[in-house]
Order: C-alpha cells, then structure tokens, then sequence
C-alpha cells in the first residue's frame, strides 16, 4: 500500500452514479436507513465489538508502558513504516501503528486519546464513516486516523468545513505529526499555486473540499491528471491554439487522490453536494471580452428596468426557494408591451421570458444578508448550510451581474466555464474515503448508495448530562424573538451563558437589535462578523456570556465552558432556527453537554417561517389543516407566552417536514449528477477535461 505508482496521477476510475430510483431500490436504500437509525440507536453494530476489542488493545498497551520517546524513536517508526508499506494495514498493523501514533499525540499534544477515539479512528482505517456525538473530540479521532494512512505511504487529505477549522486543525495538530516524521499543509481560499502545490506535496494536507475539487478540476482541465490511457491519449488531441501538456511545463497541483479523510462528513458529501463546482475563466478582452462585458451590462440594466415595471401578484408569481416564475395571462402581456421597444435578445419570446424570470429572482427572490453580503462592493454568496461567505462562488446564467447591479457593485468581468464536477462524484474518485460526523444515521442510505460506506455509531465516553427542555412553537417569528429576549434576561441574571442560535444573517440582526433594546450586553458571530470568530468563541462560554450567531457555531464549533458555570448548569442553547433537516438540529443542540458536562438545549419554532409553509397537493392539505389546529390553539392560549409544545404528534409533523425537504435535496443531488454526464456527452470529452 505505498504511494508508488505507475501513475503519476492516481484516482478512481469514473463510475455512473444512479440516476434514479426504482420502487425497489427505493424500498431497499428506505429499509437500510431505518436498520441504520435502529442499531446507532440501541449503540449495536456488528462490527463495533470489533473495533472496541482493538481499542482496548491499544489503550492498555499506552498504559502499559509511558516510556513514549523510546517507541518514538526514529527506528522504531520506521519499522512500522515499513511494515505498513510492505503488508498493508492489516490487523495486526493497524493496532501497532495506532499505538505509535496515540503515543505521538499524548508526548507532544499532552492528550492520551480515549477509547472511543482510538474506535473511530479504527473506522476511518476501514473505509467507513463514523458518527461520534458532537464535543467527542472528533479533531482528534481525525488525526489519528490520518497519521496511520500517511504512515502507510498514502498522501492524505483531511477535509473539513472551513477555512477557519483548517486553519485551526492543522496547526493544532502539526506537533503530533512532526513528532512521527510527517509533513503537514494546509490550503486555504487566499493561498496562492506555489502555496497549495507545496502543501499537497506533504504528507497530509488540512483543506476545506471546495478547495481540493477546484485544484483536482485546475489540474484536469490543464491535461495532467488524466483518468486512463484512452483518456491520457485523447490529451494529446488539443484544438488548435488550445495549450498541451507539453507545452505547459507547469506541475499539477496535487499528487492524485489517494485517501480523503472527511470531517463532518454529512455536510460535505451530502449537504454542500447538491451545488455543482464550475471551474471558469474570465474571456480574453482580446478576443471579444470587452464586447462581452458591454452585452452582459447592457442586459443586465435592461432586464431590471423592466422586471422592476412588474407586479406580483398581478403579473407572476415567484417561488423564492427555486427561483422560478409563473406567469398570469396579464403578465405574459405585459412582458410583450415591454419588449417591444427592444431588439436583440429580446426577440426571441422564451429569451426576454427567461431573462426577466432572472431579474425578478434577483429582485425579489435573493435577498441581502440571507442569500449574499454586500462587502467592500462586493456580493459575497452565503452558504446555506454553513452560513459562512462562500469565497469565490457566483451565480450562473447572468444571475450574478443583475444582483450585482441591483446592489450597486462592479459587474463581474463575463466568464465562461470551461470544467464542471459535482462533489459526490470527486469524492468517489478517492482511491479511500472514510470520514466521520455527529450526525450521520438520517443519511446513511444515501451515504452508502453513493459512497459505498457504512454508518458506524461510535459509543459516548461519558454518560450525557444534557437536558433537551421541550420544543416551543409560536405563530410568528417576532413573538418568538420577544420570548427569546425574556428567557436571555431571566438566564443571564442566573449567570448562565447562552447561545441564541438564529437561521441567517437577517435574523441575527433583529435579534441582536431586540437583545440590545433590551440593554441586554451580547456577542454576534454571523457572516459579517466572521473575522471575530475565534474571539467570540473563546467567551461564549463564560458566565453570563450572551451569543447570537449564525449556522457559523454549528459545524466544529467547541465552546468551552467558563470557571464555575457548570456548577450553574452549564451552556443554554436556545435554538430559534427552523431548518430544513434534523441534522441540522441536532448540531445545534450538540454546542451543550459536550464530553459529559451540563448544559441545556431548547427548539422554538414559528410557524410563518417559509421552511413551515404548505407545500402542494395532498402533503399541502395535510400541512393547512395542522397548521390551522395550532393557530387556533395558539390564539385560545396567549397569556404569558404566545406559544404551545407540539407534542407527540407536532413533533413527528416537523419531522415529516424535514424528510420531505431531505427527499427533494437528495433528488436534487442525483440531478446534479445526472447533468454532469449531461455536459460530459455534450462536450464529447471526458467530463473533468471540460474542454
């Protein structure tokens, strides 16, 4: 298993990802999700007694013996060096090399993995994916596991969400891995091309996945990582004026794709999959650039003064959530009368229809501080899932220079693509993947279809002392900030610190705004506030801390609890979100009760969030008539507090809300996929060659 190969760019070969479901297909992945929530429940899995008998193994052998610098010394890791390269990570191996690598960690980082970290190291080794509840030290339990691949020979990714956990995770933990003679680099949005080929030349590289899958497309569409011979000969078949490989001396980026290593791994091979990477280039001002340029604002500044003569509902209706527009009869004429005037692009019906569907999206559909940030006139996109600016991401099809425009910013230079890949399909071409997550098992069917990998629960070290209070729902998200800001008071006069975890950068400041008319002293970590993060973080959980953040202190987000506030009962998080998953909740609550310690979590919902809104057919009626039930109940109960607990029954309602929100991302993910090979045979070439 060494990294020698006759290849100088090794990845998996291309496969057809399904396309579509059958009735038994679906049946199949739908029995094996619910198998895979039933053992992470009751902490069963056939291969955990497995995993657990080779982690004791290792721990006893570190309390065995303390003597660490005598096991570290360079012969003695080079032997398992060796023997990795020779046999491979047998058993046998594996147990060895995990102890010179737990013995690494505990003489530079003063941290003796625990058992369960040594367990989910042991499952990243196997190629699966391991849920380990939030605050189990899965940074570590990373490390371990990728110390052990590059010990092997095999250059090692490790991937997280971004740019600040690489940051943060690389240099943490460097010692452990200079300690067993690794090299370690770290890619980040701002590094420049000498910076990332010299960290991908290490032993194991920290990067976020975006970063990886744009450098794998730089280096495909340059014709140096080919996938066969066939395709290694095509490369050779440039159009005219179209650079080859000779002629560009330049190396590739990375060394191929060897094994990846996926922190929070729910979120970037399902979650962040469903957006598909277009690699593009800005046109030569040479060869029609500028000419492009003056059409793209020329476009763009009509299509908005138009759209802007348009009324909803009398003219179109807009589904903010796609962007698409539904005209009325009154609209399709109105759009006639508009057009008239207008020559061009504007003569064809089904161009001037699409164009002013872009606009009306820009104008009414994407919004500021929940789709994009406007900073130093610039629109930065926000991830949805993370919250945090999307470095480098845009629009397609216009759509970027008509919020440009709307917001007053430069225009971006016109591009066009030149190589596309969806992120479900990179990571299948890893010779090894594994990963892990807190939140894994709502997933595991799709995570196992796609990626071949199991789901395998990891056991908590200490029993949880979290209290997980009953959820709340109220009728309108300003009667829900109102008693938020009451709970916060009553919580920090207790000395209690609290987080107040709000679903976009909008919501976060109306709340900041409340807390702050309130004269309530707090904290906001959203996406304009991202450069404070570490700060904020780090006093989050002292005594009487108040702070409102973003899906930003979800994903990897440890906050440590001040002195004396776990006597106090540890951190309050108060969840004012309404997401689309229950994964999404449930990394939420995990900021409280972390390794063991107290801490309190509640869920307040409103029901005229948009996430709650009926949705068509006959799942619409279901969802009109609960919600009529509990306005109705909402109005009889308004005395102190204007909200009810679901129960039972309201409970599981929100959750067959979320799986049918799930449903409709992962179809969306398999059509991502699908117009990969769409582009693929279109363009008559191999997909990630794009030319």
């Amino acid at each position: 298993m060494s990294a020698a190969s006759n290849s100088p760019y090794v990845q998996r070969p291309d496969a057809r990802a399904e396309s579509s479901l059958g009735l038994a297909a679906w049946c199949a992945r739908r029995l094996h999700d619910l198998a895979q929530r039933a053992l992470a429940g009751a902490g069963v899995w056939t291969g955990a007694s497995r995993h657990a008998r080779l982690a004791r193994e290792v721990s006893l052998a570190l309390r065995a013996d303390a003597d660490d610098a005598r096991a570290l010394a360079p012969a003695a890791v080079a032997a398992i060096r060796a023997a990795l390269r020779r046999d491979g990570l047998a058993a046998a191996h594996r147990a060895q090399a995990l102890t010179v690598v737990a013995r690494a960690g505990r003489a530079t980082l003063g941290r003796t993995p625990y058992e369960t970290q040594l367990q989910a190291a042991l499952i990243l080794l196997e190629g699966d994916l391991a849920e380990m509840a939030t605050g189990e030290g899965k940074t570590y339990a990373t490390a371990l596991g990728a110390a052990v691949w590059a010990l092997a020979g095999l250059p090692v990714h490790v991937m997280t969400a971004n740019d600040y956990l690489v940051q943060r995770d690389a240099e943490l933990m460097r010692p452990m891995f200079a300690a067993l003679g690794l090299r370690v680099g770290c890619v980040v949005a701002a590094s420049t091309p000498e910076q990332r080929r010299a960290a991908y030349a290490c032993d194991v590289t920290y990067c976020t996945a975006r970063e990886a899958a744009f450098d794998h497309l730089r280096d495909v569409r340059r014709g140096v990582a080919f996938q066969s011979d066939l395709q290694q000969r095509l490369g050779g078949l440039h159009p005219a004026g179209a650079p080859s490989q000779q002629d560009d001396p330049e190396p590739a980026l990375l060394r191929g794709l060897w094994t990846a290593v996926v922190d929070e791994a729910d979120s970037l091979l399902v979650d962040e999959a469903g957006m598909p990477l277009l690699l593009s280039e800005h046109l030569d001002p040479r060869r029609g650039g500028a000419q492009a340029a003056a059409r793209q604002r020329a476009i763009a500044f009509q299509s908005l003064t138009l759209a802007r003569q348009l009324q909803q509902p009398e003219h179109f209706r807009l589904d903010a959530g796609t962007g698409r527009v539904r005209w009325t009869p009154a609209g399709h004429a109105r759009v006639e009368a508009l057009a008239a005037p207008l020559s061009g692009v504007w003569f064809n019906r089904r161009h001037r229809r699409d164009l002013l569907a872009s606009a009306l999206h820009a104008l009414h559909g994407l919004q500021a501080d929940r789709d994009y940030v406007v900073r130093e006139r610039a629109i930065k996109l926000l991830d949805p899932v993370t919250g945090r600016p999307a470095e480098g991401r845009v629009w397609s099809r216009g759509l970027q220079a008509l919020v440009e425009m709307k917001e007053g910013c430069p225009l971006t230079p016109p591009t066009q693509v030149s190589a596309r890949l969806s992120l479900q399909r990179f990571f299948s071409r890893y010779l090894h993947l594994s990963g892990m997550s807190g939140t894994l098992r709502e997933c595991a069917g799709e995570l196992r279809a796609a990626f071949g990998c199991r789901v395998v629960p990891v056991p908590r070290r200490l029993p949880s002392r979290l209290q997980r209070r009953p959820d709340r729902l109220f009728a309108t998200d300003d009667q829900r900030r109102g008693a938020a800001v009451r709970r916060v008071r009553r919580l920090q006069r207790q000395g209690r610190p609290v987080l107040v975890a709000t679903g976009s950068v909008q919501a976060s400041v109306a709340m900041s705004q409340a807390l702050t008319r309130a004269g309530i002293r707090h904290a906001r970590l959203d996406a304009r506030h991202d450069a404070s993060e570490a700060d904020v973080i780090a006093r989050a959980g002292r005594a009487g801390a108040v702070t409102v953040a973003t899906h930003m202190a979800g994903r990897g987000t440890d906050i440590a609890l001040g002195e004396g506030v776990a006597r106090l009962g540890g951190l309050h998080v108060l969840c004012c979100q309404d997401n689309t998953s229950a994964r999404l909740d449930r990394q939420v609550i995990g900021r409280a009760g972390r390794q063991g310690e107290p801490g309190v979590a509640e869920v307040w919902r409103a029901l005229d969030a948009k996430v709650w809104q009926p949705g068509p057919g006959w799942a619409g009626a279901v969802d009109r008539w609960v919600r009529a039930r509990w306005l109705r109940a909402l109005e009889r109960g308004q005395s102190k507090e204007p909200a009810i607990a679901p129960g039972a029954l309201g409970l599981r309602w929100f959750a067959w809300r979320q799986a049918r929100e799930e449903a409709v991302q992962a179809h969306l993910r398999r059509a991502t996929v699908e117009q990969d090979l769409e582009w693929q045979q279109r363009t008559g070439r191999s997909l990630v060659q794009g030319l």
